[in-house]
């Protein structure tokens, strides 16, 4: 739970971060270190795609795993995709066995900086080039990195949270954040507090707390959050939640105390349980990053690297990120993401990122007839 010290560490890195780290990729040498130009591969080339886990987020499995195999099946190539559910040996051996069955691109949404830096090495040793997927690895080495804005991310839960909360003066505001071990969770904290810091030094919010969860494990993070409200006398009047799970949890704990619906709660991911709290009332808002654009670029920046075709790769990755343990610029794709409040729910929908039908349930299908939502 270091995300408080990790955080203020890198608050003075914000406006470095939020230029590079927020969604992005990488770029890659044409020839990797201790390797000889390579050759084009045959059609078909071989991919290896590790993802972190599925108990924090409905994401990897639901979204991002379909739309990788889609976008690499039109680039021309074969994918492995593997899950590691959160253990990190899991994560090195999928690796290994991804690494010695001969892929040729090694695309990688780590659990944590140090493993995924791990990995990097040792596939780079075999020549074999790095795609950091999401969440960038800090003091990796990694070719390329693909994700969204992260620090817009933050930015916008933290405009949300503002907006709901502008005609109560000194609103109390807690702040429940993802994992310390993944940079992701520091550059949303980071975009949020460029909202809500100017807000709580001047007395127009009042923070009662902020916890980083370790894991962005939902279940402690409910019960993180229970315990601050309990300790704050049981009143809150806002909840800056990193991302759907966590403020799914938090629901939970605003339903059994009665104060659903009467507290904004921000999230992310734009899930279809998300949407549902949305439209319910108990969600005032969540973030919509359009995954198959992620996935879609990065299987374009592998079929370059499959081919050892550098130019091509680099314009793909237009962007930069800055990588602060490793002092380095990561070549990377930069993607905008984009707020989604109630009147907003529909156009998620239309983009075809989730069906009506997982979000116009029982509860939400007086919401989804109001909207236009079929």
């Amino acid at each position: 739970m270091r995300l408080r010290k990790t955080a203020l560490a890198v608050a003075g890195l914000g406006m470095s971060l939020a230029l590079a780290a927020c969604g992005q990729n990488a770029a890659a040498p044409s020839a990797p270190a201790g390797s000889s130009a390579p050759a084009a591969p045959a059609a078909g080339a071989k991919v290896g795609v590790i993802l972190p886990e599925t108990a924090s987020s409905a994401r990897w499995e639901g979204f991002d795993k379909p739309l990788l195999t889609k976008a690499m099946a039109a680039a021309g190539l074969q994918a492995d995709i593997q899950n590691a559910q959160g253990d990190e040996q899991k994560f090195s051996t999928l690796a290994d066995g991804m690494i010695a069955s001969g892929v040729k691109v090694l695309v990688i949404a780590s659990i944590s900086s140090e493993s995924g830096a791990a990995v990097a090495a040792k596939a780079k040793a075999q020549g074999i080039p790095v795609i950091d997927y999401d969440r960038l690895n800090l003091g990796g080495s990694s070719d390329y990195y693909v994700s969204f804005d992260n620090v817009k991310v933050g930015a916008l839960q933290g405009q949300g949270l503002a907006d709901a909360l502008k005609s109560k003066p000194g609103a109390q505001v807690i702040q429940i954040e993802g994992a310390p071990t993944d940079n992701n969770a520091t550059l949303f904290y980071n975009g949020q507090q460029t909202v809500l810091k100017p807000l709580f030094d001047s007395g127009a919010l009042k923070l009662v707390q902020m916890q980083a969860i370790a894991k962005w494990d939902n279940q402690v993070g409910g019960t993180t959050f229970e315990q601050i409200l309990t300790s704050n006398g049981g009143k809150v009047d806002g909840v800056a939640a990193a991302n759907d799970g966590l403020a799914g949890a938090i629901i939970t704990v605003l339903t059994k105390v009665g104060l659903n619906g009467k507290v904004p709660v921000t999230g992310q991911d734009a899930t279809p349980d998300g949407l549902q709290a949305i439209l319910r009332g108990d969600q005032y808002m969540t973030v919509y990053k359009p995954i198959d654009q992620e996935a879609d670029a990065t299987a374009k920046l592998a079929a370059a690297l499959a081919k050892g075709d550098k130019a091509a790769a680099d314009a793909i990755a237009t962007g930069s990120s800055d990588d602060t343990k490793a002092s380095r610029k990561v070549p990377s794709v930069l993607l905008t993401p984009v707020l989604i409040t109630k009147d907003k729910v529909k156009s998620v929908i239309d983009a075809g990122a989730v069906k009506a039908s997982e979000v116009c349930v029982a509860a939400t299908q007086a919401a989804c007839t109001e909207l236009g939502i079929k």
